[in-house]
């Protein structure tokens, strides 16, 4: 890690939401936002541009659900995609970050801080994006976003 601060957004890819958080590599601190829409993944792209717009990144993370057993599931295969996309779009290094169970342990924190199960209404899809940013500026491997996903855990069989 260098001592210069990078700007940081980091993407929790879903079919129907995006969750997105933002965070400083010099203080490692990050933030959940608004999640955008997306229609069967593909994100609204207006809304997109205009959170890269007002955040002016310099790094995008992307989360990568693997199958428990750490074989890749499909939805890996397309928050890969996802991830090679915004990194030509937007023209910053991507790179990826296992996140199994972000999801699961972002609906445990909005619980314990008096959260409803309607996640429609109170989307957990930014925390999710925070767990994913923070374990990124945890973790000393950076897997750049255009790493075929075989080539780092296999042929995807179990």
């Amino acid at each position: 890690m260098t001592s210069t601060s990078q700007q940081v957004l980091a993407f929790d890819f879903g079919t129907r939401r995006i969750g997105i958080a933002t965070g400083q590599t010099l203080t490692r601190t990050s933030t959940a936002l608004a999640p955008i829409s997306a229609k069967d993944g593909i994100p609204d792209w207006q809304a997109l541009d205009r959170v890269v717009a007002e955040w002016q990144p310099d790094t995008l993370v992307v989360g990568i659900p693997l199958n428990m057993d750490g074989t890749i599931s499909e939805m890996a295969r397309r928050a890969r995609k996802f991830a090679n996309r915004i990194q030509d779009r937007y023209r910053c290094d991507c790179f990826l970050v296992d996140e199994r169970l972000s999801s699961a342990e972002a609906k445990e924190i909005h619980f314990a801080h008096g959260g409803s199960d309607n996640f429609r209404d109170e989307s957990v899809d930014g925390l999710a994006a925070q767990i994913i940013l923070d374990s990124w500026f945890t973790d000393e491997q950076r897997i750049p976003s255009h790493t075929r996903l075989e080539d780092l855990y296999g042929n995807g069989h179990a």
